[in-house]
């Protein structure tokens, strides 16, 4: 008989896709710019400083094309812009505009909202509990050598 109880990463993804659904839908409820979770996902692993397109799709786990669609799309929004990499001729910096740092505030209000309505539901001790969990250190994942 096959087990029904789910691994801690398909959790992990779970509460991952609950604060992304809560947070794209409370931007669209207040008229943001429409974005994609992958577009989500770039807005929260980029420096302020700027991020090259390598760097983004390795902070994701995704495809350097992938983080390159994601990139352009919201270039064409107006919320991220590119610039001249001062570290090196040959690359760019990809960084939030005036109007990307606005709605990157506003992601992060409503993301502390969506994080106060979970302790309404599963109680800030738990809430607590998970955040120390998940910032405490791991180290490296273990190679199979180790096992």
């Amino acid at each position: 008989m096959q087990s029904t109880r789910r691994n801690l990463p398909q959790l992990l993804g779970d509460a991952r896709r609950w604060f992304e659904e809560g947070l794209l839908a409370a931007l669209e409820a207040a008229g943001a710019t429409p974005v994609s979770p992958t577009q989500a996902q770039l807005f929260a692993v980029l420096d302020d400083q700027g991020t090259t397109v390598s760097e983004l799709a390795r902070r994701m786990g995704v495809t350097r094309q992938t983080a390159h669609q994601a990139v352009h799309g919201l270039v064409a929004t107006g919320l991220l812009e590119q610039v001249p990499d001062p570290a090196s001729a040959r690359q760019r910096l990809i960084r939030r505009t005036s109007e990307g740092e606005r709605a990157h505030r506003q992601a992060g209000i409503i993301l502390d909202r969506l994080e106060v309505q979970l302790a309404e539901r599963i109680g800030q001790k738990a809430v607590d509990a998970l955040r120390a969990t998940l910032e405490a250190p791991w180290g490296r994942p273990p190679s199979p050598s180790s096992e």
